[in-house]
C-alpha cells in the first residue's frame, strides 16, 4: 500500500475495531453482536461449499479440498457464536421472524455495497463469480477478520468465566482466518504472476477502505437503533452436553 491507502486502512480499521470491540464488550449489544456474527459465518458455508463442487468440477482438486475445508470451519464458527448466544439466554431469530421485523426497514448493507460495487449481484453467485474476484475480495476479508476477531476477543472481560471461554473460542476463529487468507493467497499465486496479485490485492484493500468508511458511518448513524437478532433462547435438557462440545475449539485442522 501506498502511504495514503495504509493511512486511511489504519484510520478505517482502527474505528471499526473499535466499535465492534464495545458491541462485543457491553452485555446489552453482545447478543445482537453475536448473532450478527453467526449469520454472517453460517451464511457463507452453502457459498463457499457450491464454490468446492465447482472447483472440483473444473478439476481444481487443490483448491475444492480448501474451500471444502473452509466450508467446514464457517459452520463450526456459527456453532461457536450460536453457543456464545445460547450462555446469554438468546438464540438469532429464525429468517421469517427477522423479516416480519424489518419489512419497513430493511437496507442493503452499506459494507458490501461499496466493496463490490459496479458487480452485478448475480455475478457474484457461486456458479458465475470471477475466481479472481473471489479470491482477492475474499482473502482482504478474511485477512482482516482474523485481526478484528483477536482484537474483540481481547476487549471481553477475563474475569467472568463465560466470557473468557468466549475468549478462547473467538481467538480460534481468527486463527483460522489467518489461515484461509494464507490459502486464499497461495490460490493467487497459483494462477497469476507476483505483480498482477499485488495489483489485485491493492484494488480489493482499496475498497475495502472505502467499505468501512461507509459501514463505520452508517453505524454512527444508526446508533441504538439497529435492529435486534435475537430472541429469548428456550431451555432445552441437552443444553450442557452441546455446550461441552464446542465450547472451547482451541485449535483447527489443516
Amino acid at each position: 500500500m501506498d502511504f495514503f491507502t495504509n493511512i486511511l486502512n489504519a484510520i478505517g480499521s482502527g474505528a471499526t475495531a473499535y466499535i465492534l470491540a464495545n458491541r462485543l464488550r457491553d452485555p446489552q449489544t453482545r447478543p445482537n453482536t453475536l448473532a450478527g456474527f453467526q449469520l454472517a459465518e453460517s451464511g457463507a458455508v452453502p457459498f463457499l461449499s457450491n464454490l468446492a463442487a465447482r472447483a472440483s468440477t473444473e478439476g481444481d482438486t487443490w483448491l475444492a479440498e480448501k474451500l471444502t475445508i473452509h466450508a467446514a470451519d464457517e459452520k463450526r464458527h456459527g456453532q461457536i457464536f450460536a453457543h456464545g448466544l445460547k450462555q446469554l439466554g438468546k438464540q438469532v431469530m429464525t429468517f421469517e421472524e427477522r423479516k416480519q421485523q424489518s419489512k419497513k426497514t430493511e437496507k442493503p448493507s452499506p459494507f458490501f455495497g461499496k466493496y463490490y460495487r459496479d458487480y452485478d449481484p448475480a455475478s457474484l453467485k457461486a456458479d458465475k463469480i470471477d475466481w479472481q474476484v473471489f479470491m482477492a475480495s475474499t482473502y482482504i476479508l478474511e485477512l482482516d477478520a482474523s485481526k478484528d476477531f483477536a482484537r474483540m476477543a481481547r476487549a471481553l472481560p477475563e474475569h467472568e468465566p463465560k466470557s473468557r471461554n468466549l475468549q478462547q473460542s473467538i481467538l480460534s476463529v481468527a486463527e483460522d482466518e489467518t489461515r484461509h487468507a494464507a490459502y486464499l493467497y497461495e490460490a493467487m499465486q497459483r494462477r497469476l504472476s507476483n505483480t498482477q496479485v499485488d495489483a489485485l490485492v491493492a484494488e480489493w484493500r482499496k475498497r475495502k477502505i472505502d467499505a468501512m468508511f461507509a459501514m463505520v458511518g452508517n453505524m454512527f448513524t444508526a446508533g441504538d437503533n439497529s435492529r435486534s437478532l435475537v430472541k429469548d433462547d428456550a431451555p432445552t435438557e441437552i443444553e450442557q452436553p452441546a455446550a461441552a462440545s464446542i465450547s472451547i475449539p482451541l485449535t483447527s485442522n489443516n
